[in-house]
Parts: C-alpha cells; sequence; structure tokens
C-alpha cells in the first residue's frame, strides 16, 4: 500500500463513484477501479458495495476511511513542513556565543537575518570556546564561535575578527601614564582571568611564562564586564580584547601591550560529518557575507 492508493480510496470515497473519482483525478476510470481492487486485496476486505446503483462504502471501508484521512492529512503536513524548511520559512538555529567579544555587529547582522527569514529561530547559547567546541561536536549545538586554533579534523570553520589584547588598570596605577607596556612589565601585578572555559585563559598563561613568569591570578569570572568592575574597584589587572576595551568605566584605561602581543582569532565552527540543517546552512552563508573581510 503507498499513499497513492489511499488518496485514490479518498476520492471514490468522497464523490461515490469511480467514474466521478477518476474524472477528477485526471486518470481512466479502469485505472482507478485497478487500483482500489488491488487495495482491497492488499487488506483482505471488501471497501466498496458495489451492488446497489449508488457506490457505498462497507463497514471495513468506513474504518479505512477514517484512517486513511488521518495519513492524507498527516502527509500534506509533511509536505507543508519540508517546503517550509526548504524555503527557510522556519527552522530553528542553535549558536554557541562566548561571552568574551563585543555582540554588537554580530547582533546587528542577525537582526538582518531575521528580518528577511522572520520564521526563523534563533538558540543562542554563552559559553567559553572549549564547551561551545564539546557541544558542537556532541550536536548540542549547530554552530558556535570559539577563539582558534580549533580542531580542523573536526570543524569546518572561518576566521571573522583578529586582534590584540589590551591591557586595563585603573587609572590610579602606576602604569596607566604610560601608553603601552611589555608583558614582563606585568610580572608583579594580580591578574583577573576568564574562567578555564576560555581558550584565553589559557592563551595568557602562556604567554606570561614565555615572558620568563608565571601571573598571579587572584580571580576569575565568566563575563567581561564584571572583569571590568573588578579593576574598576582596583582588585587586580586584565588582558581584554581590543573591542571589548572600547567601553570602559570611567576610572579604567586600556593600553597597548607588547613584547610579546597577545592576539586572539574568533571563527564560526561547525561539525565536518554532522547533519546541518537547511536554516543552519544559510545562516553560515549569511554571516561569511557579512563579517568576513575578503
Amino acid at each position: 500500500m503507498d499513499i497513492k492508493h489511499l488518496q485514490y480510496f479518498l476520492e471514490v470515497a468522497k464523490l461515490n463513484s469511480f467514474s466521478r473519482a477518476a474524472d477528477a483525478l485526471f486518470i481512466t476510470q479502469p485505472t482507478i477501479s485497478k487500483m482500489i481492487k488491488n487495495l482491497e486485496q492488499e487488506l483482505g476486505v471488501v471497501l466498496f458495495d458495489r451492488s446497489r446503483k449508488q457506490l457505498t462504502l462497507t463497514d471495513a471501508g468506513r474504518v479505512i476511511l477514517e484512517h486513511a484521512k488521518l495519513i492524507d492529512h498527516a502527509m500534506k503536513n509533511v509536505s507543508m513542513e519540508l517546503s517550509n524548511l526548504l524555503e527557510l520559512k522556519k527552522g530553528q538555529i542553535r549558536i554557541g556565543l562566548p561571552p568574551i567579544f563585543a555582540a554588537h555587529h554580530f547582533l546587528e547582522i542577525m537582526s538582518k537575518f531575521h528580518e528577511q527569514y522572520p520564521g526563523i529561530t534563533f538558540q543562542l547559547v554563552e559559553k567559553g570556546s572549549k564547551r561551545i567546541e564539546e557541544d558542537v561536536e556532541s550536536n548540542l549545538l549547530d554552530v558556535g564561535m570559539v577563539v582558534l586554533p580549533t580542531k580542523p579534523e573536526l570543524f569546518n570553520y572561518f576566521s571573522i575578527l583578529e586582534e590584540d589584547l589590551q591591557l586595563i588598570l585603573p587609572k590610579s596605577h602606576p602604569l596607566s601614564v604610560r601608553d603601552a607596556v611589555s608583558l614582563i612589565d606585568l610580572s608583579q601585578e594580580s591578574f583577573i582571568l576568564f574562567n578555564n572555559d576560555f581558550v584565553l585563559n589559557d592563551r595568557i598563561i602562556q604567554s606570561c611564562n614565555l615572558a620568563g613568569f608565571h601571573p598571579n591570578i587572584v580571580s576569575e569570572s565568566a563575563q567581561h564586564s564584571f572583569i571590568k568592575e573588578m579593576v574598576a574597584f582596583n582588585l587586580g589587572i586584565a588582558l581584554l580584547p581590543t573591542s571589548i576595551c572600547r567601553q570602559l568605566p570611567e576610572n579604567v584605561k586600556a593600553i597597548k601591550v607588547g613584547n610579546p602581543t597577545i592576539s586572539w582569532n574568533l571563527a564560526i565552527i561547525w561539525g565536518k560529518d554532522q547533519y546541518l540543517s537547511f536554516a543552519a546552512k544559510h545562516w553560515l552563508h549569511f554571516i561569511k557575507q557579512h563579517l568576513v573581510k575578503e
């Protein structure tokens, strides 16, 4: 039995006639009669009483009719849902974002995407790069924004932002009079870092070690806004991406760091061997068009 058998049966039942059903379906009467006969043989019951002047359903036919209506309705819904997905009229994208980057420009682009595809919804999850990679790999997220390097054997990716980290410190700090400092100048400072879920945590510690010291870490946080406030209250110094340093508390200053500089490179990743929805594929194309500079 296939859906066409049931659709022919429904049309005959609705019109109480093989000939009228054949005309409505643009097929010949022998064709539809044969299809109904095959359906009856497959089910092992008679569906229509053909002994009367007007074709009528048997008891078995009435039972099959109710189920055929449900199946036909379900198939039409499936077709409509698939059409909506293919035409990007609906869908959901699960996106992992690090709470470490300045999201203003990214959200502007998201807004443009939403204007074009209002039926597509977003689940935005804030986590560090390490956790985002884990969740993309385990298919808990469709795509994620992470700090490079990533794992090319597991993920496809494209870079969207590269910039240096800057030192933020209270304006009352002795180093605040400088335009730039060397990393070794911070060897006696108290550091406020992101927590262990963040790749930048590792990057800063490794850079300090290469400069000849291990940073004295007094606190860790998952929120750059909280780190800025802790610096404002003279609890320590921090190293943050340049884009985040554009908006600081009034009594906090950002200055350049060199010897060595510490940079970060943000990228969008998605699983190499995992299914990606139509909406997610189109979103990736849209983001790449608007964020990647050729």
